[in-house]
């Protein structure tokens, strides 16, 4: 039952989305072309997205999140969820995916945490193009990412960063469901990893 009412209202929220993009659009005074050329979204499909007539996708989401300085829990209007001392706000998208965004602040990089659900290894991939930078951390599964004409396949415990204005697609193996860590950021901001300190050499 729980489940139920769970679904409903992340059908609810999905439903919705369409008025919430449309607003924010028209307050930032951005037209369709402007923001199909910042995200990389054709201008027909932002269209459909607005009109409510298509469901987004994480895919499209996190890029017009980042074109609007918003959260992604901001983006959709998402209701709280879950222990209200975290408040985190996980978002079940259309295809089976988990998004549970993990930083509060609008602008600057955006951290989330995403699942998705086992893929199938002959499924061809849709890349796509937007402005920024993305850096994935895989917590346990296989993420498998395609890169311009590159075809990886990332294992618990490696990372990868890059310019997300090359061409990408990213999903889950046949092997069962990933779970990962996603950095976004807009043009010119990167994620850096320190992995230890050094002391700096001094001249006796």
């Amino acid at each position: 039952m729980e489940t139920n009412r769970t679904k409903q209202a992340t059908d609810r929220t999905l439903d919705a989305v369409g008025s919430r993009l449309k607003q924010l659009r028209q307050r930032r005074d951005i037209t369709l072309i402007n923001l199909a050329e910042e995200t990389g979204i054709s201008t027909s499909t932002l269209s459909r997205l607005e009109a409510g007539l298509r469901r987004p996708t994480l895919e499209q989401l996190l890029p017009l999140a980042e074109a609007y300085g918003v959260t992604l829990d901001e983006l959709v209007d998402a209701p709280p969820t879950g222990d209200p001392r975290i408040n985190m706000r996980p978002l079940n998208t259309k295809d089976g995916s988990t998004v549970v965004p993990l930083t509060r602040r609008p602008g600057g990089i955006q951290a989330y945490k995403i699942i998705l659900p086992a893929g199938r290894d002959d499924a061809p991939p849709i890349l796509r193009t937007h402005e920024g930078f993305d850096w994935a951390f895989v917590l346990s599964g296989k993420l498998r990412l395609v890169l311009g004409e590159r075809d990886l396949i990332l294992e618990p415990g490696e990372a990868a960063e890059f310019d997300t204005r090359t061409p990408h697609w990213f999903g889950a193996t046949s092997s069962g469901p990933v779970e990962f860590l996603s950095l976004i950021g807009k043009q010119g901001e990167r994620a850096h990893i320190r992995a230890g300190t050094q002391e700096p050499a001094t001249n006796d």
